[in-house]
């Protein structure tokens, strides 16, 4: 164990935080907290079962949602073991080499789900500006090699997170901000220079930003090309099917822009509001773009519907 001097002693476990004056009610909070896990997960699975299993689903658009399903899943079973831990045994203790696992992962899946947004607005793009040649475009091997290019990509991205985090020394603070480790939480702890750790965290930031930049542009594309569109019938048509992909979007950005502006800018903001808004950042994403896709989605839902009626039987 590293001294720094008499006092100042090299810390060996973190303290997560569930919900501040709210312990004694924690075992109550983990119930819904335990079925938007459940649903997300079963929701995500059922997804990717139905498209894996539909020669008919075996499309450009619905690989994309396989891989968006992928990600949410992914965000999901990451963020799981230490909110379970909080809210069911206020267990908050987590080993240093723990934490930076499980921000490796969470900022490996979050920029993963980032890309795919991204790459479902391109997806977008070409079905309504160009439909006659989707099909060209967009083949199932270009699919499979761009989802794996932007996989591997977004684990590299944030890859040497835990390398960096682990060369800080912690002393005096081991208290987190959130139920889970986010890179940003963490380093604020350090009594070294964490200076990379800041400037390569802001870089990883502005990398995903560019993203939500990229979707907004191609938007402007749709939006362009629609209004050229004679038809008021068509006009709607073809904003209908970008309603799913504007829900995901805002459902996705919204808590993450807010909650980096909050660790970023905000030096007297609420630390209930700060952990609210990071809990939603990874319960309600992965919860809700199952059930908006089965909604809106006319050949998933009818797909899920008719896998359940089998099952029933």
């Amino acid at each position: 164990m590293h001294t720094l001097n008499s006092s100042d002693i090299e810390i060996t476990t973190f303290f997560l935080i569930g919900i501040p004056g709210l312990e004694h009610m924690h075992i109550w909070i983990a119930i819904p907290i335990c079925l938007m896990y459940l649903v997300a997960i079963l929701g995500n699975c059922t997804i990717l079962f139905v498209i894996r299993t539909e020669p008919s689903l075996h499309a450009p658009m619905y690989y994309f949602l396989s891989m968006l399903a992928f990600s949410d899943l992914g965000l999901s079973l990451s963020s799981l073991p230490t909110m379970l831990r909080i809210f069911l045994f206020n267990a908050t203790g987590i080993s240093p080499n723990a934490c930076f696992a499980q921000e490796f992962f969470i900022h490996g899946f979050t920029d993963m789900e980032s890309s795919v947004l991204l790459l479902m607005s391109f997806d977008r793009f070409l079905v309504i500006h160009n439909p006659l040649r989707y099909n060209s475009i967009l083949t199932s091997a270009r699919v499979a090699k761009i989802g794996l290019v932007f996989l591997i990509k977004s684990m590299l991205l944030v890859l040497p997170f835990p390398f960096t985090l682990k060369r800080l020394i912690y002393c005096r603070k081991s208290l987190l901000s959130h139920s889970y480790c986010l890179h940003q939480d963490v380093m604020k702890l350090a009594c070294s220079d964490n200076t990379v750790n800041f400037f390569y965290g802001f870089f990883v930031a502005l990398c995903m930003m560019s993203d939500s930049v990229f979707i907004a542009v191609s938007y402007v594309f749709i939006i362009k090309t629609v209004m050229g569109i004679g038809s008021h019938k068509e006009r709607l048509k073809a904003l209908n099917t970008c309603v799913s992909h504007i829900c995901a979007v805002l459902l996705f950005y919204v808590p993450i822009i807010a909650l980096a502006s909050m660790h970023r800018f905000g030096k007297h903001q609420s630390l209930m509001a700060m952990i609210l808004t990071a809990d939603i950042f990874l319960l309600v994403p992965p919860l809700m773009n199952p059930i908006v896709y089965c909604v809106k989605t006319r050949q998933i839902r009818e797909k899920v519907l008719g896998k359940l009626r089998l099952k029933l039987r």
